[in-house]
């Protein structure tokens, strides 16, 4: 067998070797021997290297900083909690034993033990599309450094997803991702990511939460569910999982994976059950530091609650009830954002879909799928506005229209006609509560004979939570804060108790689900005059008092009495 030639064996030394070599750290000998080893072991030369003693950690970044003419940094010094995450992927971190310090417009600074490798200089411009700026760091401290961050990568996960977590992926609704989709599906299918996600879900909906919110920071991620209109904090995952999450979430609710620079809407579904299927409603936000992700749970059972379960008082359930029977004229739900206005649309929709009546509804989008309507997104884009919508749907032989919100004078003037013309129509306004609604109308450009003849009743509403039934206990409040808060002096006998919320194992702080707080104001003669003289807010609301119409704070104010919430709750969801 031949010998190998020393020159040959020399020029395959990599460029660490060389430069060692070159500056005299290293002997010739040393250095094939040292390269020898490292081919049989399948190891790096540097790992080799620093194993073997020839050099220390500390003499080769030295070198290496002089002989590269590479600023050399201790990251003793480095607070290494402030560190950038998720700029490249851990994995090749470890292959290359190196850490990213920070990002400068394009170009990433990244610290190594061993400038000469251009593979790893390639392979981070690859998956980086960034230049790469070379810091000198000590070997030794670069490994720890490296696996410090991927272990509590994956210790953080492990400790949200559980070891015995079994994640089964037909539960996801595979028909959401588009067949152009499914190159780019493969690069999201990392498995922590996958079970991540579904594990959030299903904690979502066994927490019977509204909202799930994924939110990336500068140095952490978060995740928080709205439980009872409160958002509380549920995870914190490692920051590095923060584009690969998207990027999951994105593939399943058809949305665009390549675009990250402005907002974008879509759905998902996920399967519960053979007979139980949740919607979702997401939306993407680009942020500093990522998309921040808001998720919006879409469970259709919530329509089928029926009226009573949404707290309606017998008077307001009747004067309800006898609105949506009317063949024609116009319901409005006012209300801010969160208040449970769509349930509460969905809820009378729902018993007026009858085989005989045709209900149509332009949304944006529809929240709740519910069979027998005729439901249709709004896509201002493509030109399908709800005005053109409401034009549409009036040729389309309707006789119940429910309209997501009136946001113009264009939709709210078409509504106003269609109601006005034999239609029952339904919509909601953000309004602060029930009188104010008919001057935001005003103020909208609609004429006041028009709202006159058309609206017939407006409930405004909020949402406040429902204190734990098992916990709750009864609490003294000064008769002064009482009268304070609204209570006449004739209420304030003693012949109810309030409760405080406490908190158990079967709750929330003390609260357990929500209840609905209304104020539902049929439009009498009385008020129609006023409409017409074009009176104010102020005139209409104490005419409605006079009809026996309870305010916001004054219904909130009878769910205390009634033991469902506590005082400090309705002070904190309605005005007086």
């Amino acid at each position: 067998m031949a010998a190998v030639d020393p020159a040959v064996e020399a020029s395959a030394l990599p460029g660490l070797g060389r430069a060692l070599v070159s500056a005299g750290k290293l002997g010739q000998k040393s250095a094939d021997d040292i390269y020898k080893k490292a081919q049989s072991n399948r190891t790096s030369f540097i790992a080799e290297l620093t194993g073997s003693g020839a050099v220390s950690p500390s003499d080769l970044a030295h070198t290496m900083s002089s002989a590269f003419g590479a600023p050399l940094l201790d990251l003793d010094a480095v607070d290494l909690q402030r560190l950038p995450r998720g700029l490249l992927d851990t994995k090749i971190c470890q292959a290359y034993r190196v850490v990213v310090l920070s990002k400068r417009n394009n170009r990433l600074i990244v610290a190594t033990a061993d400038p000469s490798d251009q593979q790893a200089a390639e392979k981070i411009k690859f998956a980086t599309q960034m230049g790469v700026d070379w810091v000198i760091a000590e070997y030794d401290k670069l490994s720890k450094t490296v696996e410090a961050h991927a272990t509590t990568a994956t210790e953080a996960m492990d400790s949200i997803i559980g070891d015995d977590f079994e994640f089964d992926e037909s539960t996801m609704d595979s028909s959401v991702v588009d067949e152009d989709d499914k190159g780019a599906t493969s690069d999201v299918e990392d498995a922590p990511v996958v079970k991540f996600l579904h594990k959030m879900l299903l904690d979502a909906i066994g927490a019977r939460a509204s909202d799930l919110h994924f939110e990336p920071f500068e140095h952490t991620y978060r995740v928080r569910f709205r439980i009872d209109g409160e958002l509380r904090e549920i995870a914190a995952p490692p920051v590095a999982i923060k584009d690969k999450l998207a990027s999951r979430i994105k593939v399943i609710s058809r949305m665009d994976i390549s675009e990250k620079r402005v907002p974008q809407d879509g759905r998902m579904k996920l399967k519960i059950s053979a007979d139980r299927v949740i919607d979702f409603r997401v939306s993407t936000l680009p942020t500093l530091f990522g998309e921040k992700i808001v998720i919006r749970i879409l469970d259709p059972s919530s329509a089928r609650l029926g009226i009573d379960a949404l707290g309606y008082e017998p008077e307001e359930k009747v004067r309800l009830l006898k609105a949506i029977e009317r063949p024609y004229g116009m319901i409005l739900v006012t209300g801010p954002t969160g208040s449970g206005k769509t349930v509460s649309l969905y809820t009378c929709l729902n018993l007026l879909n009858k085989p005989g009546v045709n209900i149509s509804t332009a949304e944006d989008p529809a929240e709740i799928n519910l069979p027998g309507v005729n439901q249709v997104n709004v896509n201002d884009k493509a030109g399908l506005t709800f005005g053109v919508a409401l034009k549409a749907f009036l040729r389309q032989d309707p006789d119940i229209i429910m309209v997501g919100e009136i946001r113009d004078l264009e939709t709210a003037d078409i509504a106003i006609k269609a109601a006005q013309t034999g239609h029952l129509v339904m919509s909601t306004l953000h309004t602060n509560d029930a009188p104010t609604t008919l001057t935001r109308m005003r103020n909208m450009g609609i004429a006041p004979f028009n709202i006159a003849s058309s609206v017939i009743l407006i409930t405004a509403q909020r949402l406040a939570r429902r204190l734990c039934g098992q916990c709750k206990q009864p609490f003294d409040i000064p008769y002064e804060t009482l009268i304070e808060a609204g209570y006449r002096e004739d209420e304030v006998d003693g012949s109810w108790t309030p409760y405080q919320p406490v908190g158990c194992s079967a709750c929330n702080n003390g609260y357990k689900g929500r209840v609905g707080i209304y104020q539902v104001m049929p439009i009498s003669e009385d008020m129609q005059r006023i409409i017409l003289a074009d009176g104010s807010a102020l005139e209409i609301a104490k005419q409605a008092k006079s009809e026996g119409v309870r305010s916001l704070r004054e219904s909130g104010l009878h769910k205390v009495k009634l033991g469902l919430t506590s005082l400090e709750e309705v002070l904190a969801v309605t005005n007086e």
